[in-house]
């Protein structure tokens, strides 16, 4: 994943902590319990806006699927979670390494059946 220089996640959680020092904080929790939540909350509302696009009410006649909409989306989701995962104080190595445990996990789980 990484070169030594141009690591894509370092680059992206940099990019995120210069946008949030731009933002206007005054209503953002004081807590880091607050924020998390907060920020669940956008995530969870990104995913709806990300999930109206796409045709899943069996019941109505499809449309025409946006996908440059849907990458919009799926971009704002990863704003808000690369934020949560700078509030629990987490860093590029971080993801890594928890993605590594919990990919094992879910391996783990398929191969038994799960």
């Amino acid at each position: 994943m990484a070169d030594g220089k141009n690591d894509t996640l370092e680059a992206i959680f940099s990019m995120q902590k210069e946008l949030a020092a731009m933002m206007d904080l005054s209503r953002y929790p004081a807590s880091a319990e607050g924020r998390v939540s907060a920020l669940s909350t956008a995530i969870i509302h990104e995913a709806v806006e990300l999930q109206r696009l796409t045709n899943w009410k069996w019941w109505k006649k499809p449309s025409g699927f946006d996908e440059a909409a849907a990458r919009e989306e799926l971009i704002d989701i990863w704003h808000f979670v690369v934020q949560a995962s700078i509030e629990l104080g987490m860093a590029p190595a971080d993801i890594l390494a928890e993605y590594k445990k919990k990919n094992k996990v879910n391996r783990d789980r398929q191969a038994s059946g799960y």
